[in-house]
């Protein structure tokens, strides 16, 4: 790509956010659209055009995302979102620090280097002025180096400095965040798994509750015991459809009395495959019918499910916090495959199929799913290498000849070379999240908020391996590859004097992320229609058009992860081409703007860990700078600096200050201080409403009575706490 054409994909970047801007100004001031822009704060039962929403100024909602404070986010997001933005601040003010030093000194002393053959080019040849702005613009053993290497150890430490602040920040808010006064269900209750086969004549009930009275006399309150779920799910299921279907029915035929004749029009439908053949029924009275069968089949199969379908698995509960924030952090037997106890999740968040799963079969499965994985990374490299070679015009012109027309064409020649290999990474990678939450699950994690920490950690890691890497190998690889057919053995030396030669790929790569990325965050210009669509053609009821508009999360499982995949490129490109950084420092300023009017607007937090997602956060930025550090490393070697060694500390420093993190932060990252858990509270806990909010919704009754589950919850001491 030439200047001209990353002028181009800038600015066409910049044009396009610019106008999606002033159409959010105008879509979120129309009160019909408000359910996609303010579904929080509706949520909430909050004004959705508070604070002046509702203006014609299009820069209205930067001062308000500005003037709200981490209180307000916490408040309304949860202290998971409230982390998230600390991430940002803190990746942004590495990047500020850094860019304070790197761009003043570095870019001088690249710009006044001589160098008569550029042997590392940042741009392949094509991007002179980039390439005289860079690293390679200065000649090989020069004593200019030393600029770089003091950069190197400059950007090290402000990173050093950064996060230690931050994970200091983030256990204060997790610490504030859990002694709070209000009572939250999981704070009572631990998770138990591993439980031994009980005695005979015992049932796993009876064997749970002796266990944990004997060991918590005073405030053991009871426990419950998790089951086989799928048959009565699944009848639950086929009811709920029913109820949904039969409200949807009546809803029609309330409007054909409004449109038509007065005694309106009975909906019919057959009951064959399909509702294609079969015979021709009314459908309120064949769904009522329906929904009276499977009532009772349903409260049969509730029973029987309690009783006999009982597994090694149970949830415990505490009237004391204190005592059940102790248990879950503490040994209960001597072998570590029974009774494993930890922190029981919010009861949401609990992925039932796999709390029964036996210690040494989790093992396995996440042996088997690491393998999964790094197969994945190994065999994805492949395409994202060609994806990296072939999306070059030249390229294309070798594979589809009769393409040659078009591309010729100046104006489409240029918005190819600026858009074509970036649009193409993006779309292939949006195909592998669901992927990795589904191993993540199939490793036996017990809450849907840890699997979505696992698939942001193997998607982050895929990321950098296949993205970072497989481009830049991809890339060398093939432009390389004759030299490397006439000397074999320079393949090292090649490789790593090639790695500084896509730094204009990931600059491009990096203003299409955040111009146009979040341009279309901002303005939902895809909920919207999709929200208006199923109003218009598909939403008869209350609750489907509530469903049609129902904001997601912030969606970490990708979001951090796409998010570290930018920092590690900036990191690693920061020192050889420091123009870089000021494109960090926007695509992450920007993204704290609008994903800070998004937390407090649109997105509604499906779960809440406490911030459990730092530490896998912490641990991602320092894999990233100790990537950096090594590959400048690399280059340094490249550039025959005969002070390279000077480096070597770098990430040594870097192991040594992730395992001093590790151990004086990570411990309350996984369990709850006591010295936080004893804090009073606003009230005494309503026991039985703690307990009830665990039961899965297929095994609660509408009228919920301890007689419906008596054969699971035996006669304890109910005389507890109450509100």
């Amino acid at each position: 790509m030439d200047f001209s054409s990353f002028l181009t994909s800038l600015a066409t970047s910049f044009a396009i956010f610019v106008v999606l801007m002033f159409l959010f100004t105008w879509l979120s001031r129309i009160p019909a659209n408000s359910v996609v822009y303010y579904p929080n704060r509706i949520l909430k039962g909050l004004d959705p055009y508070e604070n002046g929403s509702r203006t014609r100024n299009p820069f209205a909602w930067i001062r308000e995302a500005l003037s709200s404070t981490e209180e307000d986010v916490v408040a309304i997001s949860g202290v998971d979102t409230a982390v998230y933005f600390v991430f940002l601040t803190t990746v942004m003010g590495i990047l500020v620090l850094a860019g304070l030093v790197l761009l003043p000194v570095l870019l001088p002393v690249a710009a006044t280097g001589k160098i008569a053959v550029d042997k590392n080019s940042t741009s392949k040849g094509a991007f002179t002025e980039l390439d005289r702005l860079s690293m390679g613009h200065v000649k090989e053993t020069s004593s200019r180096l030393w600029a770089f290497v003091i950069a190197t150890y400059w950007v090290s430490f402000v990173a050093y400095f950064s996060l230690w602040k931050a994970y200091k920040h983030v256990s204060d808010l997790r610490a504030a965040a859990l002694r709070s006064p209000e009572v939250r269900p999981e704070q009572f209750t631990i998770l138990v798994r591993d439980i031994p086969p009980p005695r005979r004549g015992q049932t796993r009930k009876e064997q749970v509750d002796t266990y944990f009275k004997e060991i918590y006399p005073e405030s053991f309150y009871r426990s419950m015991v998790v089951t086989e779920n799928k048959k009565v799910n699944d009848i639950w299921v086929e009811l709920e459809g029913y109820k949904k279907r039969l409200a949807r029915v009546e809803a029609v035929y309330a409007e054909s009395k409004n449109a038509g004749k007065p005694e309106g029009t009975r909906p019919t439908n057959k009951i064959g495959f399909l509702g294609l053949s079969g015979k021709q029924v009314d459908t309120i009275e064949y769904l009522n019918e329906k929904i009276n069968e499977l009532t009772p089949k349903l409260e049969a199969e509730q029973k029987v499910t309690l009783r006999e379908k009982q597994q090694a698995s149970a949830l415990v509960f505490f009237s004391s916090r204190v005592t059940a924030a102790s248990a879950a952090q503490s040994l209960h037997a001597r072998m570590v495959e029974t009774w494993t106890v930890m922190d029981a999740p919010e009861a949401c968040q609990l992925i039932w199929t796999n709390l029964p799963k036996s210690f040494y079969e989790r093992q396995i499965r996440q042996c088997i799913v690491y393998v999964i994985v790094f197969l994945t990374i190994f065999f994805y490299m492949i395409p994202i290498g060609f994806i990296s070679a072939f999306t070059t015009l030249d390229n294309l012109k070798k594979l589809l000849p009769f393409l040659k027309p078009v591309i010729n064409q100046n104006v489409i020649k240029t918005v190819l070379e600026a858009y074509l290999p970036q649009i193409a990474l993006i779309v292939f990678l949006g195909m592998l999240p669901k992927f990795l939450l589904f191993l993540s699950k199939a490793e036996g994690i017990p809450s849907k908020n840890h699997a979505i920490r696992a698939t942001s950690g193997k998607y982050f890691y895929f990321s950098v391996l296949n993205v970072f890497i497989g481009v830049t190998v991809g890339g060398t690889l093939f432009s390389t590859f004759k030299d490397i057919e006439k000397n074999p053995n320079s393949i090292v030396s090649l490789l790593a004097s090639s790695l500084p030669a896509n730094a204009t790929f990931f600059l491009t790569y990096v203003a299409l992320q955040f111009f146009v990325g979040y341009g279309l965050e901002l303005s939902q210009i895809v909920p919207l229609i999709i929200y208006h669509l199923k109003r218009r053609y598909l939403c008869k009821t209350e609750a489907e058009l509530k469903e049609a508009w129902a904001p997601g999360d912030l969606g970490y499982e990708t979001r951090i992860p796409g998010d570290m995949l930018i920092l590690t490129i900036v990191l690693c490109y920061s020192v050889i081409a420091p123009v870089i950084v000021p494109f960090g420092v926007i695509y992450f300023g920007l993204g704290w703007l609008v994903l800070r009017n998004q937390a407090l607007k649109v997105y509604v937090p499906s779960y809440e860990s406490y911030g459990r997602m730092w530490p896998h956060i912490h641990t991602r930025i320092l894999a990233a700078l100790i990537l950096y550090q090594v590959t400048m490393f690399g280059y340094f070697g490249v550039k025959k600096f005969r002070f390279t060694p000077l480096l070597i500390p770098l990430p040594i420093v870097s192991f040594i200050f992730a395992f001093i993190c590790r151990n004086r932060f990570y411990r309350f990252f996984q369990c709850t201080a006591l010295e936080v858990a004893c804090r009073e509270l606003k009230e005494a806990p309503n026991m039985e409403l703690v307990f009830r909010s665990f039961l899965p919704p297929c095994l609660s009754a509408d009228k919920p009575n301890d007689d419906h589950f008596e054969d699971a919850l035996p006669n304890v001491s109910q005389s507890g706490s109450f509100a």
